[in-house]
């Protein structure tokens, strides 16, 4: 009894103890649910401002994008042929730099004298490749078209003579040439022009002294050549190196690159509206262009590779040795640029053979304008 007791007092203690840490529990308890909740109300504040701003930046991207879609513009380019000649071209479609300026550019080959110049004037294209004397025959008509960016600044045209003849050395083809079958591009077409406006350098009559075929299929003149229907070739790349190649022909007797110098063989022309109307799609597209040009002289192995996946029949050597002379007789124009001297040899060349009955000036056939906005930035 007194041991039970005795112990009573030192129980209360205990059980006082035992209260206040109880209460001390039950504070730290309380502390902590305040302190969680708050911070919880924070986080879920904070993941609902993140979740907030994710989805404002998918909406603002999507929103983008869908913009960028709708702003992409689908361009034809008529040519006349498909030709190395016009490998820049094709380098600025395979490299990007249409897209880079929000355009899906597309090419039509439409073979057969004006037929490229018609896809514009139709709108079926929204521009073509080809010399700028077919402005000059639009203008004469009625309509109105812009050379806007230079390609081939030479005029990209070889005579040759098929094998077994043996062509003169010294540069006199009078001679050589006349009473030959010549087979050469369709009327209308500058290699047509070129060959009118030789002849008649050298004096002989186009009509009376050779007899001329005129062609509108490219593989025409191989043929007329490779059976001996004709005697001269007047020929452009790849066949140039393909008929070499297969032993049809010699080395050209005639470089007319080399022979006549600066020449707006192949121009980019599109509709004048098209210039007034939407001045931005022209400028993308002429700066497209201008890449294309310096990447091919710039990166001749790259620019190659592009033109084998255009000519995919063509063995890469047989590339190779025509874009070797292509850039030896500076076939492409550096920048773009379309100067009036180059103008001066187009026309005299279709002046001359008759083709284009009255002068055309500069300006009137060329619009720099464009080009001379995105220099700077090339």
């Amino acid at each position: 009894m007194g041991c039970r007791h005795g112990s009573l007092p030192s129980l209360d203690r205990h059980v006082r103890r035992g209260v206040l840490a109880g209460k001390k529990a039950e504070k730290r308890r309380d502390a902590l649910t305040s302190f969680l909740s708050q911070n919880l109300e924070r986080m879920e504040h904070s993941m609902k401002r993140i979740t907030g701003i994710a989805a404002a930046l998918m909406i603002g991207l999507t929103a983008f994008a869908g913009t960028s879609r709708a702003e992409t513009k689908d361009v034809v380019v008529a040519e006349p042929m498909h030709s190395l000649g016009y490998l820049p071209l094709y380098v600025a479609i395979r490299k990007g730099y249409f897209k880079d300026e929000g355009i899906n550019a597309t090419i039509l080959t439409v073979e057969g004298g004006g037929a490229h110049t018609n896809a514009v004037l139709t709108k079926q294209a929204f521009a073509f490749i080809g010399g700028p004397e077919h402005d000059a025959f639009a203008k004469a008509k009625g309509a109105e078209l812009r050379a806007v960016v230079n390609v081939v600044n030479r005029g990209n045209v070889y005579f040759v003579a098929r094998a077994g003849l043996k062509p003169p050395t010294d540069g006199n083809i009078k001679d050589f040439l006349k009473g030959k079958n010549i087979a050469t591009g369709a009327f209308g077409g500058t290699p047509n022009s070129i060959t009118r406006y030789v002849l008649d350098k050298v004096g002989l009559d186009f009509k009376k002294d050779v007899t001329v075929q005129e062609i509108a299929a490219t593989a025409g003149t191989l043929a007329a050549l490779k059976t001996k229907q004709a005697d001269i070739g007047v020929v452009t790349e790849p066949m140039l190196t393909a008929g070499i190649r297969a032993g049809l022909w010699g080395e050209p007797f005639y470089n007319v690159p080399k022979e006549l110098g600066p020449y707006a063989y192949s121009t980019l022309n599109v509709r004048k509206e098209s210039i007034d109307k939407d001045p931005e799609l022209v400028r993308g597209f002429v700066k497209a262009v201008a890449r294309g040009l310096k990447f091919t002289n710039d990166h001749h192995d790259e620019a190659a590779e592009i033109a084998h996946l255009e000519f995919p029949t063509m063995p890469l050597e047989d590339v190779k040795a025509t874009l070797d002379r292509s850039f030896a007789d500076n076939i492409w124009s550096e920048d773009g640029s379309i100067t009036p001297a180059s103008w001066t040899t187009a026309k005299s060349v279709v002046m001359d053979a008759g083709i284009l009955k009255q002068d055309v000036p500069y300006s009137d056939v060329i619009d720099t304008s464009i080009f001379e906005s995105v220099k700077p930035s090339l």
